[in-house]
């Protein structure tokens, strides 16, 4: 059997931008996308706290060390510059292997969308 399990997150980032004249995605500092282990292209779900939104996309890296998160094409219209964030990518794994498992867990600094 297999189960889908948390890979990576990102935890309470701030969107720095919103493009609604883009084809699609989330442009992420590719800093953080490193250090969450998340690929070009992976597939991201984005929870907004600030009003319960959920959306799904795919990642593209932005320019190393600017705290870059901006939503992309449609996705755009779900989002406020300022809005806090949390981004989540999924693994499906084995059961036996998935109870092991332990996913990449970032949490920038709240105000640069750094990493400290």
């Amino acid at each position: 059997m297999q189960v889908t399990v948390v890979k990576s997150k990102i935890h309470r980032v701030k969107v720095t931008g919103a493009e609604l004249n883009y084809i699609g995605s989330i442009t992420i500092d590719e800093d953080l996308m490193d250090a969450a282990n998340i690929i070009e292209g992976e597939k991201v779900q984005i929870v907004n706290n600030n009003n319960g939104e959920r959306l799904e996309t795919y990642a593209i890296p932005g320019t190393r060390k600017s705290g870059e998160i901006t939503l992309n094409g449609a996705a755009a219209r779900k989002v406020a510059v300022g809005d806090v964030l949390i981004l989540i990518t999924y693994g499906i794994l084995e059961m036996e292997i998935a109870k092991n498992f332990k996913p990449s867990l970032v949490f920038p600094n709240e105000g640069t969308n750094l990493l400290n």
